[in-house]
């Protein structure tokens, strides 16, 4: 079977994870401090702040913006739920918002029109590994006095008109699920420029705490914190610390590979005119976080009989990406949205294997199986 993705490991991450287990200290501590450090400079921002997830970063990003409960948040439904979920979760209201068809991303042409007096943020998503428009976003932002906050699960390592993704808005928040290029098994991460906001997330991600564990284990004399805050348990480990470190160190080479296969595949089925390979602007780059396919209504199979016959053939696949606002938590709370261009997407879309370590072998079989079963 050729999976949709598979992590990279090795033995730096056993080694990494193995040394951290023997050092006594295993929740937050020094190896995440090196993993934060590492990816603030990767981005660009003054501060990064590890969680247990990037949904916890997201939920952390809301609160620490002051998002709460009888604001909305405007947020495409093209997404991982997490992106919607993270809003309720901070008391807040998700208004859903529609993808330019080309690029999946938020379209920033429909987000006027959403906004009302209770809108308090944007959250645009870097959907399967390209930016959004940021630029634009942000300027709708500035004219309605409103907050971003970057869904960047996708995109570790992406840029924005060649400027890493992590430094344009008031908060950015990662993911390092074994989906995403690199990988703590969970994890996420804040990157931000706002002091404030870096102090507040710092707090609330370790149960409102003023000083962390590892600050008063390492203190000259005794500590006894407070809590100012009612805070949650969101941290990351010091194993998974660990082996973001190790991960990071590979990232050029992972996303050099993401980068060779993705042309491929676009290489591939270019003369496919029943096919739309990965469309790039060009403000962004693709990361191929993940490989998506279109397939048009002339297609000889559909989305879904492609998916199955590239099953029985032992190659995985999955849907695009879902629609958020058609899920019954959604449906049930605030009733049928219409989204048509995210409707469309979420029916036409899937995505192909695509992962570092991924042999040459492997893609030419993607490539062959696909092309027999659309007789081409």
């Amino acid at each position: 079977m050729i999976p949709i993705t598979k992590p990279f490991f090795d033995e730096r991450e056993e080694r990494a994870a193995a040394e951290a287990i023997r050092s006594g200290w295993v929740v937050q501590g020094p190896r995440t401090q090196e993993f934060e450090k590492m990816v603030a400079e990767r981005v660009g921002a003054q501060y990064a702040l590890a969680t247990s997830n990037c949904t916890t970063a997201l939920h952390l990003a809301l609160i620490a913006s002051g998002i709460g409960a009888g604001d909305e948040v405007l947020v495409p439904s093209y997404s991982f739920i997490a992106s919607a979920n993270s809003i309720l979760h901070a008391g807040a209201t998700p208004v859903f918002v529609d993808i330019d068809a080309r690029t999946y991303n938020l379209d920033p042409a429909l987000l006027e029109e959403k906004i009302t007096p209770r809108t308090r943020a944007i959250m645009p998503v870097h959907q399967i590994g390209l930016a959004a428009d940021i630029d634009t976003i942000h300027a709708i932002a500035r004219k309605h006095n409103l907050s971003v906050i970057e869904d960047a699960a996708t995109i570790i390592g992406g840029t924005y008109k060649n400027k890493p993704i992590g430094a344009h808005s008031r908060a950015v928040c990662f993911s390092f699920h074994p989906r995403k290029a690199i990988t703590t098994g969970e994890g996420g991460m804040v990157t931000t420029n706002d002091p404030e906001i870096a102090r507040q997330i710092d707090m609330l991600r370790s149960h409102g705490a003023n000083v962390s564990d590892y600050a008063r284990h390492g203190a000259a004399q005794v500590i006894i914190e407070e809590y100012p805050v009612l805070g949650y348990n969101y941290r990351l480990t010091d194993i998974q610390g660990a082996i973001g470190v190790e991960q990071m160190k590979k990232l050029d080479w992972i996303l050099e590979r993401r980068l060779e296969i993705g042309r491929r595949y676009n290489e591939a089925f270019a003369d496919l005119d029943f096919i739309a390979t990965p469309y790039e602007p060009p403000y962004a780059a693709h990361t191929y976080q993940s490989y998506c396919l279109r397939v048009a209504h002339n297609a000889p199979k559909t989305r879904d009989e492609i998916m199955a016959e590239m099953q029985a053939a032992g190659i995985a696949t999955r849907r695009g990406v879902m629609a958020a606002h058609l899920e019954p938590v959604y449906v049930n709370r605030y009733g049928r949205v219409a989204l048509p261009v995210t409707e469309e997407a979420t029916r036409s879309t899937l995505l192909l294997p695509i992962y570092a370590q991924m042999t040459q072998a492997e893609v030419e079989t993607v490539v062959r199986v696909l092309r027999q079963i659309l007789g081409a």
